[in-house]
């Protein structure tokens, strides 16, 4: 709950001393039981307030009434076709966003379910793209105490009873459970991808409880990391004088969230592994056509430990074993009968009925003695299915097989393998936690941070070649059969007059309805003929070109979303920022889709799309042009899910995958992959030139929001597109000189140097980068953001954009007016400011918070040497947002908040930026070794020289790439 104290006191440690006795850690001071020195914490009694929305004023809704209207009108036609829209302001959740998340479960791209910091399974998305926030309540870890005498008994759920849904204690469902926890001893430590809830005597005075999950997020790991499986480890410590028993129980509904439960056809089955692994398998029917997911739950039975089952029981009066049946054989026995184990498959459920499990483990404690009790829970969910039909297999079905009962393997190695998956990830987080340099904030907030890439949708496929029993199974006769899909792409830059020796990229489409990639690589006149007409059928992301050659270097192909409420994949402006994170935590993740982005920039969709802002219509994929997103409904295969503006005009896109295409090469100094991407990026360069309308080298804006503040319009020059522009023309010179392509160097360079005169001579005002060169009221407004390029000219160990004086003033200000001006520093940096100390209030995003780019601006100071300003003005975020007088977005990080702390869009992916904060802190060898271009060396060529079409260093790069076996030439078709 937020509280008066948010702006008038700053705390600076949070020791697990204040939220637990200290005698109770030492107890637990073994076997990592006890929660860690550096964490996030929480009181499971703490209130768990409801979020605020933000909500535009009336002068900016009468500006987006048109726009409103066209969203409405698309939202309804999408809803038609029983498809959701990838943005809809219009539908609300039943749920209410809560200050209730906690540490999500799972691995990487296999789907993911989130735990709230009281206990409940909550935020469901085994599905892609969709979302069920409610939690599900039978979803429960229960405890039983008896102790010797049996004068002492004890029976409980093991989270707080303050939820929503619990009715009568008499009734049959879970409201006849014992709800008796408070919480006010019980406390949530959060460390991703661990944490930890430790019961200091709840329920039982004399015993002390320490429940630890763990999940295998693990950097560098690319099989462990992608498995749909968490361990919940349970110790316990028996301080009284008597011996007790101690039973746990882990019940779990047939459900994928929602009302999924309801819909029937739904099978429980039990099962004893190996090892000692025993549980039960639920085995769920989804609705609409989806793959159906097996869910396992089970717990590993030892020499102390003793492991029965419930395969099945129900919600209602009419089930042949109730919930209450459950909580009283429970209650009394303390374990369900072994003969459970032979019972076999249970009967279909039907529809309405709701179908649970329950395992229990149950062991003798002695006086003063400790014991381990591991439960695990694991979901095999081997297909995703895109609604337009694309269908694949995620990536731990190669370890895994593509059976739904892999479930059952996945818990059994789970329960195996965690403890060895603790030992790495302690070894990858205590460099930064021992680091005594760092604010303790920052130190659990940067690795929390990471839920992103475990609940933001992400996908994680195994090959790129999709399921084939299900692909193209969908109506098609939705789509607008008059649009074209073809385009001829060659990367002398002409798309119509082709020699034979062009190398030229096809992307075809509607015939036979497919969205399909023809390659043709010729040295002669030869017809390609059959070959042409064999290729014709090979799918766009089966196409090799870009793929990584290399097998260990093929780790499947990722998505995530922008955010759980912009539902499109991969949105690269937001990517910019979050980007740091995989680059250095899965570097061949990131690398793979910078490929297929580079794939991107190559090819054109023709299909007429209505661009919302404006109304009017264009094509859905412009040649040489960065697509927004790889898509929503059939990613890789129908980029640009994103219609509000045609982002083929956007001026900070193809800049973007310059740079961040230069910081990976530089980082991992993959010579194959600069490479493989360098004809991308030379075409990316030379598109934006048409935007150079004067012939000073530097890009304008066209008066409207062509960036990724989509609704701030820029007029002429902006800080924020020019800057980077300045940061793309330098990185691209550095790249073109390391992989060979002297003469687009030498281009590069005389542009910049033209570029940043303008550039200083139109925004430098003396002390920052004026907004824009324009002349509306905001022009002269102090943009948090205009020092972006700079950021990952630092960032990639190129030479500073500017003097010294000039960045470090500009910083100087944003810290001064967009970051202290507001609220005495502790909400972030506010986008926009004017010179006079007043928000900018043009539009909505001007007047907004953005916590990724608050991070980015962190960075960015931090690399300039001013690391107190850095960290004040990243705090801010940590304050309003995770610590305990904020405003309660802990683990659903939104893309931003008003000064009034409303928020929008939860569950974000620019807050991944705080990984640029920590890439600043530690630049890689790589990078600080990186060759430097002195842009003041003698030029040249002519400083008024353009980008011509002259192919020729391009050839020598297509030549070299057969030394490392890429397939930049001989590009034939899989």
């Amino acid at each position: 709950m937020v509280t008066s104290n948010l702006f008038h006191c700053k705390k600076h440690s949070w020791p697990p001393e204040e939220y637990v006795n200290k005698g109770t850690l030492q107890l637990f001071d073994f076997d990592s039981a006890a929660p860690p020195k550096h964490a996030w914490r929480r009181r499971l009694n703490s209130h768990a307030n409801i979020l605020k929305e933000f909500s535009v004023t009336f002068m900016e809704a009468m500006k987006m009434v048109r726009l409103g209207i066209r969203l409405w009108t698309y939202v309804r036609e999408e809803a038609s076709q029983g498809r959701k829209a990838p943005i809809d302001p219009f539908t609300r959740e039943s749920c209410k966003p809560s200050a209730s998340q906690g540490v999500p479960l799972g691995g990487m791209g296999s789907g993911s379910i989130s735990r709230g910091f009281r206990g409940e399974f909550r935020q469901w998305q085994i599905i892609p793209g969709t979302r069920e926030a409610s939690p599900v309540m039978a979803n429960q870890f229960s405890i039983f105490i008896s102790r010797d005498g049996g004068n002492k008994c004890y029976a409980s759920v093991l989270a707080p009873g303050q939820h929503e849904g619990l009715g009568k204690a008499t009734d049959h469902g879970i409201s006849s459970w014992g709800w008796n926890l408070s919480g006010q001893h019980s406390t949530y430590h959060a460390l991703f991808p661990r944490a930890w809830t430790i019961y200091d005597g709840e329920p039982d005075p004399e015993l002390k409880i320490s429940c630890r999950q763990i999940s295998p997020f693990i950097p560098h790991n690319y099989r462990d990391s992608s498995l749909p499986a968490a361990v919940f480890v349970y110790t316990l410590v028996n301080t009284g004088r008597e011996r007790a028993k101690v039973s746990l129980a882990f019940t779990w509904a047939n459900s994928v969230g929602g009302v999924s439960h309801l819909s029937g056809d739904h099978v429980n089955e039990p099962f004893i592994g190996n090892d000692g692994v025993c549980g039960v398998l639920l085995h769920h029917k989804t609705s609409k056509g989806n793959p159906p997911v097996t869910f396992a739950i089970a717990a590993c039975e030892t020499q102390n430990v003793s492991v029965t089952v419930l395969p099945s029981f129900g919600l209602s009066e009419g089930s042949c074993v109730t919930a209450k049946d459950m909580w009283g054989k429970m209650v009394q026995e303390g374990y369900f009968d072994r003969e459970n184990f032979n019972c076999g498959p249970s009967m279909p459920s039907s529809p309405g009925e709701t179908l649970c499990a329950a395992v229990s483990a149950s062991a003798w404690v002695e006086p003063h003695g400790k014991c381990t009790i591991a439960f695990t829970l694991a979901w095999s969910s081997p297909k995703i299915k895109f609604l337009k039909g694309s269908s694949y297999y995620r990536r731990y079905t190669k370890f895994y097989g593509t059976s739904e009962r892999a479930a059952q393997n996945l818990v059994h190695d789970a329960l195996k393998n965690y403890k060895r998956w603790e030992e790495e990830i302690e070894k990858w987080q205590n460099p930064i936690l021992n680091d005594e340099r760092l604010p303790e904030w920052y130190k659990f907030t940067l690795f929390n941070e990471l839920y992103f890439l475990v609940a933001g949708g992400t996908v994680w496929i195994d090959s790129s070649m999709p399921a084939a029993d299900m692909r193209n199974d969908y109506d098609e006769s939705t789509e607008d059969e008059s649009t074209d899909f073809k385009v001829v792409e060659s990367y002398n830059g002409d798309a119509t007059n082709h020699s034979s020796n062009d190398y030229n990229l096809a992307c075809i489409g509607p015939e036979n309805n497919n969205k399909l990639f023809q390659t043709r690589c010729s040295s002669n006149d030869e017809s390609l003929g059959a070959q042409e007409n064999k290729n014709l059928n090979q799918s766009c992301h089966s196409f090799n070109f870009l793929d990584p050659q290399n097998e260990t270097d093929d780790v499947g192909r990722f998505l995530y979303l922008e955010g759980v409420e912009y539902i499109m994949w991969c949105t690269y402006d937001v990517h910019f920022y979050a980007s740091f994170a995989l680059l250095e935590l899965f570097p061949k993740i990131e690398l793979n889709i910078q490929r297929d982005f580079a794939k991107a920039v190559l090819c054109e969709d023709g299909r007429k799309v209505k661009f919302l802002a404006e109304g009017s219509v264009g094509i859905r994929k412009v040649r040489g042009a960065i697509p927004h997103d790889l898509g929503t409904h059939d990613p890789w295969n129908e980029m640009n899910a994103y219609n509000i503006h045609d982002t083929s005009m956007w001026k900070d896109l193809n800049p973007k995958f310059v740079l961040q295409v230069y910081r990976d090469f530089a980082a991992t100094g993959d010579m194959s992959f600069g490479i493989d991407v360098w004809p991308a990026v030379r075409s990316a360069m030379e598109y934006m030139e048409q935007f150079d309308r004067d012939d000073d080298g530097l890009i304008e804006n066209d008066g409207f929001p062509d960036q990724t503040y989509d609704t701030w319009t820029v007029h002429g020059i902006s800080a924020y597109c020019g800057c980077l522009w300045l940061a793309a023309l330098q990185a691209a010179a550095a790249m073109a000189f390391r992989v060979g392509d002297k003469y687009f160097a030498e281009l590069c360079k005389s542009k910049f140097v033209r570029a940043k005169a303008a550039f200083e001579a139109k925004l430098w005002n003396g002390s920052y980068f004026n907004y824009d060169s324009g002349s509306s009221g905001n022009s002269k407004s102090i943009q948090a953001d205009q020092l972006a390029g700079q950021w990952y000219t630092a960032s990639s160990g190129l030479l500073p954009l500017f003097d010294d004086f000039k960045i470090k003033s500009a910083l100087q200000k944003i810290f001064d007016f967009n970051v202290m001006k507001v609220r005495g520093g502790r909400m972030g940096a506010v986008n926009g400011m004017h010179p006079n100390g007043k928000v900018d209030e043009t539009c909505m995003q001007s007047r907004e918070i953005w916590t990724g780019v608050t991070y980015g601006v962190a960075a960015t100071m931090i690399l300039s040497g001013m690391e107190d300003q850095a960290f004040n003005t990243a705090e801010g975020i940590f304050t309003a947002g995770w610590s305990e007088e904020g405003y309660g977005y802990w683990f659903q990080t939104p893309e931003a908040w008003t000064i009034d702390g409303h928020f929008r869009s939860l569950i974000y992916m620019r807050p991944l930026a705080i990984w640029g904060m920590q890439w600043a802190l530690s630049l890689p060898k790589a990078i600080l070794e990186a060759p430097k271009i002195n842009f003041m060396d003698r030029l040249l060529l002519s400083p008024s020289a353009r980008f011509s079409h002259n192919d020729t260093g391009f050839r020598k790069i297509v030549d070299k790439a057969k030394c490392f076996g890429t397939s930049a030439v001989n590009c034939s078709c899989r």
